[in-house]
């Protein structure tokens, strides 16, 4: 009897893998969700609806967007952590699960543990400005002057705890330097603000900057990102400019609850993968600034993995992990 206890759980770990496969085969067989953390229109929802599109058009089923906006898109997330892994609910995911991640002691759910990584679907650069009056042209002299002149440099953010607030405290930990942070609740008072000098930097998404930039009104210093922005090719990334390694944006990526079956995600993917490739797709989020990226789950495994330790590092060091 003992003997047949291996053979038993072989066989099993073969039905179940056929049983997966016999699921992707036939998968969908009814509409699915791709929940959104944040309202229609939005940064999040426009990529999540054109990726719904070619779904839709590849495996013959409709692929809706539903919007669940609340807690900077963490309602959406805990919803689709705990929801059934068969497929049919999945979740455009943000840089905010990681933030969250780094900041948060007890988190209500784990970005890592409770979710399979499907695919990193687009990014959004943002743009570290400054207000000419400053007299810097690039980063190596920001780092000079903000160390002659500690916590009396400001940098406008989009709040507490976001990717851009990230952003400035990253350069802070790297540089060794200390920039301060302003939050602001909306970029038009914030636009206002660095432009008039009364704050001196801004780290903003590129397309919010790039036509003072051009008019001469700001002065483009680097982009976070670790590859340049498409709308601004001609601005160096920070890692250029003179901190290697540095790589921190907002992104927009799909997953599916934890134990979702291999093969569906993997489909999944595949498809993603190339509608990522074709203009149809490209060209409506480069006119709004967003890039798009692509790749396997396994890398998108890794990639949200790295952006959780980053986070944790930045927000300890910035004492704002709670």
């Amino acid at each position: 009897m003992t003997r047949l206890v291996p053979w038993l759980a072989v066989c099993l770990l073969f039905a179940l893998a056929a049983a997966g496969v016999s699921r992707a085969d036939d998968y969908p067989t009814h509409p699915v969700r791709i929940i959104v953390g944040f309202g229609p229109g939005s940064a999040a929802d426009t990529p999540a609806r054109l990726l719904a599109q070619k779904f839709s058009d590849a495996l013959g089923q409709q692929f809706v967007v539903e919007n669940k906006p609340g807690a900077g898109s963490n309602v959406a997330a805990e919803y689709v952590a705990h929801a059934p892994n068969d497929g049919y609910t999945l979740f455009m995911a943000t840089t905010a699960q990681t933030k969250y991640a780094g900041m948060t002691v007890n988190p209500t759910f784990d970005v890592v543990k409770d979710f399979a990584p499907i695919v990193r679907v687009a990014s959004v650069p943002n743009m570290l400005v400054a207000n000419p009056s400053l007299g810097v042209s690039n980063l190596k002299e920001l780092i000079a002057l903000a160390k002659t002149r500690p916590s009396e440099l400001f940098y406008a953010s989009s709040g507490v705890g976001t990717v851009t607030h990230f952003a400035g405290e990253t350069i802070n930990m790297m540089a060794g330097i200390k920039l301060v942070q302003v939050p602001y609740p909306g970029s038009a008072q914030a636009l206002t603000d660095v432009v008039s000098g009364r704050i001196q930097l801004w780290i903003a998404p590129v397309s919010a900057v790039v036509q003072q930039v051009a008019d001469g009104k700001l002065k483009a210093i680097a982009v976070t990102t670790a590859q340049r922005a498409s709308i601004a090719p001609d601005v160096p990334t920070i890692a250029e400019a003179g901190l290697p390694g540095y790589d921190l944006g907002l992104w927009f990526g799909l997953l599916a609850p934890a134990g979702t079956p291999k093969p569906i995600v993997d489909k999944l993917a595949q498809i993603a993968n190339e509608a990522l490739k074709t203009p149809d797709l490209i060209e409506p989020l480069r006119k709004v600034g967003v890039d798009t990226v692509g790749g396997t789950p396994e890398e998108f495994s890794r990639y949200i993995d790295a952006e959780v330790k980053k986070a944790t590092d930045v927000a300890t060091a910035a004492d704002i992990r709670k």
